[in-house]
């Protein structure tokens, strides 16, 4: 049975401004080259800082903007301008960034933001940090991974497997540390396990990975983007330079992953929860994951919650097979499944903090969008006292009611999402099930609520299907709050 679909791609969008992508990749390749002239980095994140270190280190002149101030913001600031580049905090100088010779853009600044606009109106080629990196490191192996979700498990597994393996393998891009971070480091790795959000392909052109990988795709980010489709195709600018030696490793299970795969050239391996015709499969039967057929590994030996980890677990093994021949060997399995076994889950992706009062308090504040909780949802077995809200990213929870339905004691709707949240659930839930607005709470008065509605067997999730902007810097603060007050902590 094919894969259902939520939206319809549109395939356009897959390939749109491929050609200026490349002469984009290219401009930047000869800057590289040649180390004259100005760079401007636009945002001082931990991208946006390493950028403007590694620039200035190999000879470039670099000026370097943000538009905030704080205090951790000066600090930066003030490092930077000892290694003699020029910052200023608090704006732009747009003139300036019209005449640099390329442009390092931030995950976090829209294409829109007038800086962007600027240099790209002044024909300034415009790219990522990851690109710099990559550009400075041609010997670097690199398997990279997208999708809505996944991703950083997924990512986090491939960088295990490959140590493992006994390669000199980091973590990179959206999780671990800067690409051009490693570029500077002795000696430098010779692989890296690389997570690129949408915004981070947006400006990666020239990227061609050893191995790239797709674990799902859903509407996400529906406050910067203006559709589904186009929030689509930044993630199909993963597939913008594949060739016919490319190496592809995707779901099975998506309709709109099959159809942005369509025409992308290269060997395309699958996996799927469903499907027994692909590489990567689960045997409910026999509770085992196989690769290309053969055992890998028991589904009880994984210790991670949910189906949609196993999923990550195939994706992240195939990777690693198809990504060199001497992973295919069945001593290389055998090493890569007693890893996964020694696998520590990832902070705030269905963790367990805490059980107090016979409760399980389980902290899934990575689940930034609807799909994410979705899936935490699908994979409760306990009553549950579910916790969502937060800044709405345009999503409607109504997709969520279902699994609701089966698994919640009550759903407390919180923050700036809250009162959106409790009226679409509680319209598609009816009696079924208690929805509670908490008009006005903090998030300390939303935890301990749950703890009084929560039973001795029950679990807390924390699994909010918004971003943590009203009330917290980022999810991680948010999860950390949860997982101390969790635990009876002020």
């Amino acid at each position: 049975m094919a894969p259902s679909s939520a939206h319809t791609p549109d395939p356009s969008l897959y390939v749109a401004n491929v050609e200026q992508g490349r002469a984009t990749a290219a401009a930047v390749a000869r800057a590289l080259a040649l180390r004259t002239g100005e760079v401007a980095v636009l945002g001082l994140g931990a991208s946006g800082a390493a950028a403007a270190a590694l620039l200035r280190h190999i000879g470039f002149a670099v000026y370097a903007s943000e538009s905030n101030d704080s205090a951790s913001l000066r600090a930066t600031a003030d490092r930077l301008r000892a290694s003699h580049i020029e910052v200023t905090l608090g704006g732009h100088e747009l003139a300036r960034i019209s005449r640099a010779a390329f442009v390092v853009v931030s995950p976090g600044i829209p294409p829109e933001a007038a800086p962007v606009a600027a240099a790209r109106a002044a024909g300034v080629p415009v790219v990522s940090e990851v690109e710099v990196g990559l550009r400075l490191m041609p010997a670097l192996r690199t398997i990279a991974v997208t999708g809505t979700n996944g991703k950083t498990t997924t990512t986090a597994l491939i960088g295990h497997l490959l140590r493992a393996l006994g390669h000199d393998a980091v973590d990179a891009g959206n999780i671990g540390v800067p690409v051009c971070d490693l570029v500077r480091r002795a000696p430098q790795p010779s692989w890296s396990a690389l997570e690129l959000s949408s915004f981070q392909l947006h400006d990666t052109p020239g990227l061609r990975p050893d191995v790239g990988v797709l674990t799902t795709l859903s509407a996400d980010h529906l406050d910067r983007y203006p559709s589904v489709p186009a929030y689509y195709g930044d993630k199909a600018r993963m597939f913008a330079n594949a060739e016919a030696h490319s190496r592809w490793v995707v779901s099975a299970d998506s309709a709109d992953i099959a159809a942005m795969m369509h025409e992308v050239a290269g060997t395309i391996t699958r996996f799927s929860l469903q499907r027994e015709d692909v590489a990567g499969t689960y045997d409910r039967t026999s509770g085992q994951l196989l690769l290309d057929g053969t055992p890998f590994m028991a589904r009880a030996e994984v210790p991670l919650l949910g189906d949609h980890n196993v999923a990550n677990v195939l994706a992240a093994a195939l990777a690693v097979v198809r990504a060199d021949t001497a992973h295919e060997t069945a001593e290389a399995r055998a090493t890569m499944a007693e890893a996964v076994r020694r696998f520590i889950a990832l902070p705030h992706r269905l963790q367990p903090v805490a059980t107090r009062d016979g409760v399980l308090y389980i902290d899934d504040s990575k689940a930034t969008n609807v799909d994410s909780t979705l899936v935490a949802l699908q994979g409760m077995t306990q009553p549950t006292v579910v916790l969502i809200g937060g800044r709405h990213k345009g999503e409607p929870y109504t997709a969520l009611a279902e699994p609701l339905a089966r698994c919640a004691r009550a759903v407390l709707c919180y923050g700036e999402a809250g009162e959106l949240a409790a009226s679409q659930l509680q319209a598609a839930l009816g009696a079924r099930v208690s929805v509670q607005w908490m008009r006005d709470a903090g998030f300390d008065a939303v935890v301990a609520r749950a703890a009084s509605l929560a039973q001795s067997g029950d679990a807390v999730l924390l699994s909010p299907a918004c971003s943590s902007y009203d009330m917290f810097a980022n999810y991680i603060e948010r999860g950390r709050r949860f997982a101390a007050l969790a635990r009876g902590e002020t």
